[in-house]
């Protein structure tokens, strides 16, 4: 049923919980490939500001060092899964994460997204808002919504 799983990750624990679940459906659905995503948000700008003062050199390195960190993460995850035994392969993109996550999955037939929520309310969902609110609202795909508690629930019964 689910050939293409998308795995969006963000590099925090929470994200990565969600790992364990798209695993899980995988195996049940002898999916062809897990995809493990992350997209890289621009820069705000009083940060381009503040390092356009300081040199450009400091700017084109700060892009630098953001895409290399996510570039390397990503290959762990995918040395991680295809060690378990899964055909993975590591996307890096730029631009707001939940508008790349959309895009990427309508444009290359992913079958289902699993995503992990950070479990924020109140004050700060609103100022940060909820990529995972903003992907399940606005994605043809079918979206699979990892809650934090969730997350500790399947790691205790997986011990």
């Amino acid at each position: 049923m689910y050939q293409k799983i998308l795995i969006p990750l963000d590099g925090s624990e929470l994200a990565e919980c969600s790992l364990l679940h798209a695993k899980a459906i995988a195996k049940g659905c002898n999916a062809s490939e897990l995809i493990v995503f992350r997209a890289i948000e621009p820069l705000s700008a009083q940060t381009i500001s503040a390092m356009a003062q300081a040199g450009d050199d400091l700017l084109e390195r700060a892009k630098y060092e953001n895409a290399k960190d996510a570039q390397d993460y990503f290959f762990k995850m995918a040395s991680t899964l295809k060690a378990e035994g899964f055909t993975t392969r590591g996307v890096t993109t730029n631009g707001r994460p939940s508008d790349e996550i959309i895009d990427y999955s309508q444009k290359n037939n992913i079958d289902l997204i699993v995503m992990s929520t950070h479990g924020r309310s109140g004050i700060s969902r609103f100022y940060f808002g909820s990529v995972a609110e903003k992907v399940s609202r606005h994605s043809s795909i079918p979206v699979l919504m990892i809650s934090p508690s969730g997350c500790r629930v399947f790691q205790r019964e997986q011990l």
